[in-house]
């Protein structure tokens, strides 16, 4: 028999009250917990575990740098490991800072007001080479950026190599041309790649003629130094850091530079010429020329410069009648001109003195 509907009725009243009670007691039971709970001593927090720190990757102290700079960087820095700078079992070794200084502001990242982006070092090397891709790439094909992104002048750049690169062939860097014109080091140098261009011969070159222009275009000339095969290097007969002598050249005078590689001009003649103890690049322009043996003028035009016009050195240049020896039939324009008869230009050893051996003829 199903049941009537007050019994229903009275079933569902019954739920209902004990439903309240269960809440009611809940309730009481929940403020009275967490008052305990707030009477119970906390428990200490669990000690929060220790960051393990970075580890050198190339030089001795480089982890506060390395652990965001890397290879992936426009100027790679990790190949620094591949040149001496990164030589550590050099005592002498440097590390990150000793050139670019502690720089808390740029690894803490402490921006002042009206920085854009994290502060800079204390010292950067921006120079025309910084975006040079290492490797074997040449100069002569990369158009450098030059522009001024460092805020430190170039003695404040200069003084990091100074305090290690002192002395010896950089003993004349102060007063030199370069220092006096503000050229810093990493104008010419690079630090972090293993191929420095400029201490590359074949590739020297290009380095210096980013600034020097002139001398680019007279070594392409008809008649040059072999430069461009990379048998002859700016190096070779200048110092870049300075010297005693004039246009930082590696001795103390034009002469004693040309001498170092020919030899054969240096005498001592019986008879000497002048122009040869004197300066070579009176008759000679050492970069390049478009006449034969580098000479500045051809002959019998670079001769008269000097020589009084006086006899057959002073005659107007054309094909003179005659064969013989005296002034008025010598053909002095013909082939080598004045050194058709005066052979030993640079100096005469004929013993016999008279006035073909005392005018260098043989």
């Amino acid at each position: 028999m199903a049941p009537s509907i007050e019994g229903v009725t009275t079933m569902k009243f019954a739920r209902c009250r004990w439903l309240l009670a269960w809440l009611a007691s809940a309730a009481i039971a929940c403020p009275a917990a967490s008052v305990l709970a707030a009477d119970e001593p906390k428990a200490e927090a669990a000690p929060a575990k220790a960051e393990t720190p970075s580890k050198d990757v190339v030089l001795k102290g480089d982890a506060v740098c390395t652990r965001c700079h890397d290879e992936s960087e426009a100027y790679p820095v990790l190949s620094i490991g591949k040149t001496k700078h990164g030589t550590v079992a050099d005592g002498r070794t440097p590390t990150c800072t000793s050139c670019h200084g502690e720089s808390a502001r740029h690894v803490n990242n402490q921006r002042q007001e009206g920085d854009k982006g994290r502060p800079k070092p204390d010292r950067t090397f921006e120079g025309p080479l910084i975006g040079l891709p290492a490797g074997d790439a040449r100069v002569a094909t990369y158009a450098p950026e030059v522009d001024k992104r460092s805020w430190l002048s170039a003695s404040e750049r200069n003084a990091p190599c100074l305090g290690c690169h002192q002395g010896g062939k950089r003993i004349h860097w102060q007063g030199s041309i370069h220092e006096s014109r503000d050229v810093p080091c990493t104008a010419c140098h690079q630090l972090h790649v293993q191929h420095d261009q400029v201490r590359d011969r074949r590739t020297q070159s290009d380095v210096c003629f980013m600034c020097h222009k002139e001398q680019r275009m007279q070594i392409n000339r008809m008649s040059r130094h072999p430069i461009l095969e990379g048998k002859v290097g700016c190096s070779d007969c200048h110092n870049p850091h300075g010297t005693a002598g004039v246009k930082l050249l590696v001795r103390d005078s034009v002469v004693d530079t040309c001498y170092t590689c020919h030899m054969e001009k240096r005498g001592p003649f019986i008879f000497n010429h002048q122009p040869v103890t004197d300066d070579c690049t009176l008759c000679h322009n050492p970069h390049g020329s478009t006449i034969s043996n580098l000479l500045k003028a051809r002959p019998p035009f670079l001769c008269q410069q000097c020589h009084e016009p006086t006899s057959h050195r002073g005659n107007i240049p054309g094909l003179l009648p005659g064969t013989g020896t005296t002034a008025g039939a010598r053909g002095i324009t013909q082939a080598r001109a004045c050194l058709n008869c005066h052979t030993n230009i640079h100096g005469s050893n004929n013993p016999i003195n008279n006035s073909e051996s005392r005018s260098m003829r043989r």
